[in-house]
């Protein structure tokens, strides 16, 4: 059934190819953007859930 509306499309094997690229694009940027991270951010990120709240320590 998909086979004959797929042959209806002009340039419909270059859709992959493309798909492909911007996939691969999208995780080799994230990787980058992960490297060059400031590792206070991260520290400060990782830490902020064990931290006491400071309204919560003034009321008691």
């Amino acid at each position: 059934m998909f086979k004959h509306y797929f042959e209806q499309i002009h340039n419909i094997e270059v859709w992959p190819i493309v798909s492909l690229v911007i996939f691969f694009l999208f995780f080799v940027g994230l990787l980058i953007h992960i490297f060059k991270i400031d590792k206070k951010f991260i520290n400060k990120m990782e830490n902020l859930p064990l931290e006491e709240d400071e309204v919560s320590v003034n009321e008691s």
